[in-house]
């Protein structure tokens, strides 16, 4: 099968197309024939050298697809053979099949096409995940009265879906973007924009919120940003940094925390165990596949990339000028 797998790092030059085995099913997995895969930050991160698979894990990128059961493995039930899903993954998503574990992957949110699902399980277990599972976030919005998430990078495949997802729950969503057109789309969303070229996201939080601050922060800069984050929390509050494009170091004022009660997580998807990934995968089918049902949460498709032109997909969203997620197609003439 035709796969893009790690082999040198650097520019997105070095994604080229490969041949390799198509993979067996073992226990408790099926065998995924690929429709189209998400493309991430943390693919990119891998290209570059800073994100490597972890170990056992496939050498091929991708950490999402979506696809059809063509086989599967010991232990799952063969009446799966033909049912198209979405699957959550540690690598392998950029190749023509994936093999993955059973609990790992959903059925399709009603009314969603099989080649847009693509770009959704990884945005919604990482936004359930931080927003639900670390930062405590209320699953109803009546839990959530009076509370605000400030979103960095509102425009990306993450940044569309959380502002979505935290609006259907309930809080008041402030989110950053670069440009004022994207600030536009970004408040087409329902979220209050923030210029980060122009205005100082903390002012403009403080300001809207009488001076109490976010409950919530959930952010993809990481460093730079760190001493700005942590100033504009409220009392008790938690941020969430799931990615590091301003850099991996910063200086932590533990003195201005402390009386403050703030939190400050530092989480990764990719890492977590089989376990853990299932958990989250059924937590998302729980409370996101419903609302992406009802239309409260819809899906953001930017571009559609044929395989052999993955450079092109990773420099699309290394420019910034995507509007939600970029995908690679094995066949582009499958993408519906």
């Amino acid at each position: 099968m035709q796969a893009i797998v790690e082999s040198e790092h650097g520019s997105p030059e070095v994604l080229c197309v490969s041949q390799v085995p198509v993979p067996e099913p073992g226990p408790g997995q099926v065998l995924l024939k690929v429709a189209a895969a998400g493309i991430n930050q943390a693919d990119l991160a891998q290209r570059r050298g800073f994100y490597p698979p972890p170990p056992g894990a496939s050498s091929i990128y991708g950490l999402e697809v979506s696809g059809v059961i063509e086989a599967v493995g010991p232990g799952v039930d063969t009446a799966l053979v033909g049912e198209p899903r979405v699957a959550l993954l540690a690598g392998g998503g950029y190749a023509q099949y994936v093999a993955v574990d059973l609990a790992h992957t959903l059925p399709l949110p009603a009314g969603v096409s099989l080649g847009d699902a693509a770009g959704l399980i990884e945005v919604a277990a990482t936004v359930y995940s931080n927003l639900v599972l670390t930062l405590g976030v209320g699953t109803s919005p009546q839990t959530n009265q009076g509370a605000s998430l400030l979103i960095h990078g509102g425009t990306g495949g993450i940044g569309t879906h959380a502002i979505e997802l935290a609006q259907a729950l309930g809080l008041t969503v402030f989110a950053t973007a670069g440009t004022d057109e994207k600030c536009d789309y970004v408040q087409s969303l329902g979220a209050h924009p923030i210029n980060y070229r122009t205005e100082n996201f903390r002012q403009i939080v403080r300001q809207a919120t009488e001076e109490r601050g976010a409950n919530y922060i959930l952010d993809v800069v990481g460093g730079s940003y760190l001493e700005e984050n942590i100033k504009t929390l409220a009392l008790d509050g938690s941020l969430a940094v799931i990615g590091l494009q301003g850099g991996a170091k910063g200086e932590l004022n533990l003195g201005y925390m402390l009386p403050r009660r703030l939190s400050l997580h530092a989480t990764s998807l990719r890492s977590r165990s089989a376990d853990d990934k299932a958990r989250i995968v059924d937590g998302v089918h729980r409370l996101v596949w419903p609302l992406i049902e009802s239309g409260a949460i819809s899906l953001h498709t930017d571009s559609v990339f044929p395989l052999e032109q993955a450079a092109q997909a990773h420099a699309r969203l290394e420019s910034g000028a995507h509007r939600g997620k970029i995908l690679l197609v094995p066949d582009a003439s499958a993408h519906d």
